[in-house]
């Protein structure tokens, strides 16, 4: 191949990766605006300061630490990553131009950003589950401890060589290593903070707490599911060439197959239930179906995308009744939509992928789990001797905007503005 054409590539290459990383980041933007839309207007600035700062914190701490445990130079072994800080210099042109399989096809500064984003994603997962009671700062300094040690960890077993990926578990772009870990860290939150006031009653009552803003929330749905072109095509790391480009066609077509059929399964059952179209239901159908087929979005048809899809509206709708059952309060439904649905999507990879057993999918399942809820549940501990995780009753009656940011996001509905 001559040098021009292994230049113009790698250029392409790096283009489309750089593209991708900026719509994952955009999907920063539909987190941000979900959470505000499915809380009450008195929590909405925290919700919306959380999420923006959230995201700073994450990609200072991943570029300083996480990226290079997740990735190292030389592990110590396929159980332990090694350690290094900041970034090393970007690939030559030498090096690209020298070819073979071991030539490098994309900066590598544009792989680190895309995994920045990632990190920074998995993270907003908790965001929503602890949403309305559980303190700003402590949150935020869990966020440090999980960009830089506890997510790159485990996306080391998968993503960078380690254990599970030797043992043939296939996550394809993180069904379980982006979306069940962030559940799995969620859920140990939720059980240390405990639910919101007034949620449940003493004799397993369920009290509904409506959103503010179900037009944000709606906006935020439709970001995320934007944003997921770009989470589930960059996957494919490569578009120079007939074959890649395909591939990502068929990425983005799967991807989309599958939000639509989850989307329409959960209200479909909300209607048939509740005898309602419940759209908190219509819109965890649709990223249900997304984290689902993350797992796997290139092997299936369309057709098996859209009932991969479907199967993750009706699992997040279940789970989300299973969670106020057991009086585990979210108030987005992050568990059920990242949690219960990143599981079946991981072993729905078995339909069409045939390098995947049960056993591997399994096992990098459980191991995931347990690490990221142990690592993260000791973490909240300590957090919570030192600092305290939960606003006090005061803070949680008058909201957390006005104890935690002093102001408010409405406030000429509030009678806090002049």
């Amino acid at each position: 191949m001559d040098t021009m054409t292994l230049e113009l590539g790698y250029a392409l290459d790096t283009f489309y990766f750089l593209m991708c990383t900026a719509l994952v980041m955009w999907m920063a933007a539909g987190f941000a605006m979900l959470e505000a839309g499915l809380v009450r207007s008195k929590n909405t600035v925290e919700i919306l300061n959380k999420n923006a700062l959230l995201y700073g914190i994450a990609c200072i701490t991943y570029l300083a630490v996480g990226y290079n445990i997740m990735y190292p130079a030389e592990a110590v072994n396929a159980y332990i990553p090694g350690i290094s800080f900041l970034l090393g210099d970007d690939n030559t042109t030498a090096a690209v131009i020298a070819g073979g399989d071991d030539a490098p096809y994309y900066s590598s500064m544009a792989d680190f950003i895309f995994q920045a984003v990632f990190a920074a994603a998995t993270m907003s997962i908790v965001s929503g589950a602890v949403a309305e009671r559980m303190r700003l700062w402590p949150f935020l300094t869990f966020a440090v401890v999980m960009v830089a040690v506890i997510y790159p960890v485990e996306g080391y077993w998968k993503w960078g060589g380690g254990f599970l990926d030797q043992l043939g578990f296939q996550d394809f772009a993180g069904s379980v290593v982006v979306h069940m870990a962030g559940a799995a860290a969620a859920l140990a939150a939720v059980i240390l903070v405990g639910p919101r006031k007034g949620k449940y009653g003493p004799n397993g009552e369920v009290f509904a707490i409506p959103g503010a803003n179900l037009p944000m929330a709606t906006l935020g749905m439709f970001i995320l599911w934007m944003g997921w072109f770009g989470f589930n095509g960059g996957s494919e790391l490569k578009i120079a060439n007939v074959e890649e480009a395909n591939a990502v066609a068929k990425i983005f077509v799967n991807t989309n197959a599958a939000a639509a059929g989850g989307m329409v399964v959960a209200a479909l059952l909300a209607r048939f239930i509740f005898g309602k179209t419940d759209l908190t239901m219509t819109i965890n159908g649709a990223l249900a179906g997304l984290v689902a087929i993350t797992a796997e979005p290139l092997a299936p048809g369309a057709g098996l995308a859209t009932f991969i899809g479907a199967i993750g509206g009706a699992v997040v709708f279940g789970s989300v009744l299973l969670l106020d059952k057991l009086k585990l309060d979210d108030p987005v439904g992050a568990i059920s939509v990242h949690g219960s649905a990143g599981i079946w999507g991981i072993f729905a990879v078995l339909f069409s992928n045939s390098d995947a057993t049960f056993v591997g999918q399994l096992t990098g399942t459980v191991v995931t789990f347990v690490w990221m809820f142990g690592a993260s549940f000791l973490t909240l501990m300590v957090i919570k001797a030192v600092v305290g995780l939960r606003a006090s009753e005061q803070e949680e009656d008058e909201g957390m905007d006005v104890e935690e940011c002093g102001m408010s996001a409405y406030p000429e509905f509030t009678g806090k503005g002049k």
